[in-house]
């Protein structure tokens, strides 16, 4: 009799996509981690370019194309002053398959990975499939992840641990302290940081941090990619960008699962990242009013809610039946604890929506709170 691994048999279908199926067709979706912008148009015309002269007829290198690595290096050498070979890049299928190669490449079978609970639903179903056992840990109170935390949590079976900030689906933002001490935990115990910065333009108080400016050490792994800042998710291209000994393993996954990204979208995210980058700051200023507005109704509504200095999400305290209740008004949000035991007893919202279908989002919520009470 055909049997299915342990590995599938450990994971499901993601509580995300369960509320989408159990919303009408007319919901306003506050549950998808989607910008609602266009994608550039010069990245859009350079793989209309791409395809109408040929280059995107034909396999890539594994890696990606040189120039698309180059620009994706500059970007390193910019935003986080951290010098890359260009040969230690590969574009992926969007960020999720650059999670996947990282923990394929660096876990072995019963192995430990730390991540942050609540935490992107990935974290544990992709430790899962590489054979690991998840280990999540509990968040600050602002929803931070504490280094105290992650490090009293290592034990010699660790492998990995991942840290994301801007965060989803908290919104929170990790400090420069806290950045740092990431990276010399990652250092001193000689276990990877996994850093998880596909959000990384979206941050309203402070500035983005990234752990690979501060290690001493090949310890961090970055992931990032072109879904959430040029507004990209159906093109599928990201990268993991690391040192050339754990490139070079990742390789030995890719290679095979995928072969290379998709060249259109190479020539797209190249184009993105080296062309006018004003649709990035707009959409920043846009999140941001859109998360004012959200943080003053549930003010005004007696909701508590740790206030997300980044990415576009939020995740109020809520009473029991609240989800259900939205979701039956036309209103998708997720529970919280489709992201982690932590999410229990909160909701996570995503303001990536236009302002005027937030506001009767917002009015719907309302209702269901006075009901609720």
């Amino acid at each position: 009799m055909s049997e299915f691994s342990a590995r599938v048999e450990a994971i499901s279908i993601s509580g995300i996509r369960e509320v989408f199926e159990a919303a009408g067709e007319d919901a306003i979706n506050l549950g998808l981690g989607q910008p609602d912008f266009p994608a550039p148009a010069h990245a859009r015309q350079a793989a209309v370019d791409a395809i109408e002269t040929g280059k995107a007829d034909a396999y890539t290198s594994n890696k990606g194309i040189r120039s698309l690595r180059e620009a994706i290096a500059a970007k390193h050498e910019r935003d986080q002053g951290v010098a890359v070979d260009p040969g230690d890049v590969i574009a992926t299928a969007g960020g999720s398959e650059a999670l996947h190669l990282a923990l394929e490449a660096h876990v072995e079978g019963g192995e430990e990975v730390i991540f942050p609970d609540p935490g992107f639903v990935s974290y544990d179903a992709l430790t899962k499939v590489a054979g690991g056992t998840p280990k999540p840990v509990p968040l600050r109170d602002d929803l931070t992840l504490d280094p105290a935390v992650v490090e009293e949590a290592i034990t010699d079976d660790t492998a990995v641990f991942v840290v994301n900030s801007p965060g989803n689906p908290t919104g929170a933002v990790s400090s420069e302290a806290d950045v740092r001490e990431f990276a010399r935990i990652a250092d001193e115990h000689d276990v990877v940081c996994l850093s998880d910065e596909v959000y990384e333009p979206f941050v309203f108080e402070g500035e983005h941090h990234s752990p690979i400016t501060y290690a001493d050490t090949d310890s961090v792994v970055v992931v990032n990619g072109c879904s959430k800042t040029y507004s990209m998710t159906g093109w599928r291209l990201g990268w993991v960008t690391a040192s050339t000994r754990r490139i070079e393993r990742m390789l030995r996954v890719h290679q095979y699962v995928q072969a290379c990204a998709s060249a259109p979208a190479q020539y797209a995210a190249e184009a993105a990242l080296t062309g006018p980058q004003d649709v990035v700051e707009e959409m920043r200023g846009t999140f941001e009013e859109r998360r004012n507005l959200l943080l003053d109704r549930f003010d005004e509504m007696g909701v508590e809610v740790p206030t997300p200095k980044g990415a576009f999400y939020a995740m109020p305290k809520v009473p029991e039946g609240f989800v259900d209740a939205c979701i039956e008004r036309g209103v998708v949000v997720v529970p919280g604890d489709a992201f982690g035991e932590g999410g229990a007893g909160h909701a996570r919202l995503s303001y990536a929506n236009d302002t005027e279908s937030l506001r009767e989002a917002l009015d719907v919520m309302e209702s269901v709170l006075a009901d609720l009470r």
